[in-house]
């Protein structure tokens, strides 16, 4: 085998054949899209690697799978998860059959998102395992075991990764070498014979003690030297501390997890107590550091050495500096959009001037992730408020009087319809103006389902605009109060041609 340079993308498809996975089912998003782009640009892969409407669809479709003894891979985004832990939850308990691993993309830094949360914390919430490796090479041995682990506990695995990772190399494609392949098991319907509170006692007796044993006897970089300092780091920072370890000539200890729920606490233990200090260096949150916190020798985010959020070399390096104070001063100071660089709706956009008419309208509006939340900044100052994928139109139903909402209709079919049941069946007076694009532009153009006939089966005031066409904004500023006047729901849909795609 030739040697070439590969990337975290590519071992995840590579890994995806060698473990004889089946099924791909992903929701757009940064980091997570250019994955699912390798998938679909393979031949074998594009018939087997679908876009789902919504993030608890594709856990619930690789439940499916799973059941039917077919492997799977669901890809999501870190708030993606937030959508599929409704079936996350219970599938512990529930227990599955062919190996499921969610590979969550998280995105420190936010650089496409609209939070920084850590996909670590599922772990204990779903009570499955959690990988967060640190290189490519690391990233398939993880894969790997994450299957070997799903199949032999019954449950899903959760492998983090970021941007950083994904578009790492390796210098080698030895890497991805091949298992002895072993049928995946079949579902076993005895779990129906626990009551509920029984699943989970056995849960507790049988399942998560393999859980501990496999993260206790897990290979990791693990190496303690005879300095005071120790470091204990996870996912791709840890690469960041070998670098300074190798580039200073260093003989400070390392500690980098792979598997961090459940946490090797015994591991974690014979570390500490081997040194002065320690630092945990990590991303987003402090999770390892709160579970070893307790220790009075442990130095990270908590403790003001380590920012939340992203990290980088030099943050490591002024923590060592400073790693004899027991605390630090945490200088926090926001990053603005200046700072961070502006952003606004494409100026050809044909949706423009319904948001500058928007902007002038004195009620708080509504708006979705897509990219009407790009025109909350200035100049524009459209919409007020944007908090989730899909959730534009159940937040307008809080608004007093009559609510507005713009969403996009991708946002509306990945969880904005339920929005629009419950507005009809509660009676709240709304407008929602349904951005009609055909494409999820705000994440790479993807296909969006047409839900023009269920609205029509739902709702009479459906009005179709065609931004195609030249609109003056003073036809629409019309149009809008006179939708504001009347009691009930009205719809706009609002058709135009994203430029990009």
């Amino acid at each position: 085998m030739n040697e070439r340079q590969i990337s975290g993308k590519d071992v995840i498809l590579g890994a995806a054949s060698l473990l004889e996975i089946k099924l791909v089912s992903a929701v757009a998003g940064y980091p997570v899209t250019s994955i699912v782009d390798h998938f679909k640009n393979d031949d074998f892969w594009a018939d087997n690697t679908f876009w789902m409407i919504n993030e608890k669809v594709a856990l619930e479709t690789a439940l499916g799978a799973s059941i039917d003894g077919r492997r799977s891979f669901v890809l999501t985004k870190h708030v993606g998860m937030n959508v599929l832990c409704d079936p996350l939850v219970t599938s512990a308990t529930h227990t599955i059959g062919a190996g499921l691993v969610i590979i969550a993309g998280d995105d420190p830094g936010a650089t496409a998102s609209q939070n920084e949360q850590d996909s670590r914390y599922f772990g204990p919430l779903a009570e499955v395992p959690v990988f967060d490796p640190a290189t490519p090479e690391k990233l398939f041995t993880t894969l790997t075991e994450a299957i070997e682990l799903s199949e032999k506990a019954s449950v899903p695995v959760i492998v983090r990764v970021t941007s950083r990772l994904l578009d790492s190399f390796c210098g080698n494609d030895a890497v991805l070498q091949p298992k002895k392949t072993i049928l995946p098991p079949e579902f076993d319907r005895s779990v129906w014979e626990y009551t509920m509170k029984g699943k989970h006692q056995r849960f507790h007796s049988l399942t998560f003690p393999l859980m501990e044993d496999y993260s206790q006897s897990q290979d990791c970089l693990c190496r303690i030297n005879t300095t005071k300092t120790g470091i204990i780091s996870s996912g791709y920072p840890a690469c960041l501390v070998e670098k300074i370890i190798e580039e200073n000539n260093s003989e400070i200890s390392h500690l980098a997890l792979d598997m961090v729920y459940p946490l090797p606490i015994k591991k974690l233990k014979n570390f500490i107590d081997h040194h002065e200090y320690v630092l945990v260096a990590e991303e987003t949150e402090d999770y390892i550091e709160s579970h070893i916190s307790i220790e009075d020798n442990v130095r990270g985010k908590s403790t003001g050495h380590i920012p939340h959020g992203k990290i980088k070399a030099n943050h490591i390096l002024h923590a060592l500096e400073n790693i004899e104070k027991i605390h630090m001063d945490k200088v926090i100071k926001p990053e603005t959009i200046k700072e961070r660089g502006p952003r606004s709706i494409c100026d050809t956009c044909p949706y423009l001037p319904l948001y500058r008419v928007l902007g002038t309208i004195d009620k708080p509006i509504a708006g979705d992730m897509g990219c009407s939340i790009l025109s909350t900044s200035a100049p524009l100052k459209a919409v007020d408020a944007g908090f989730a994928l899909g959730s534009a139109i159940s937040v307008a139903c809080g608004f007093k009087g009559k609510g507005i909402a713009v969403i996009g209709d991708f946002g509306l079919a990945h969880t904005g319809i339920q929005g629009l049941i419950n507005a009809k069946s509660n009676g709240f007076d709304l407008l929602a103006i349904i951005l009609q694009n055909d494409v999820a532009a705000m994440t790479g153009g993807q296909d969006v389902p047409d839900l023009t006939p269920v609205l029509e089966a739902f709702h009479d005031d459906i009005e179709v605009v065609d931004f195609a066409e030249k609109i003056k904004e003073s036809k629409l500023q019309a149009l809008l109060m006179g939708k504001m006047e009347k009691k009930g729901i009205s719809i706009i849909l609002a058709k135009g041609t994203c430029p990009k795609y």
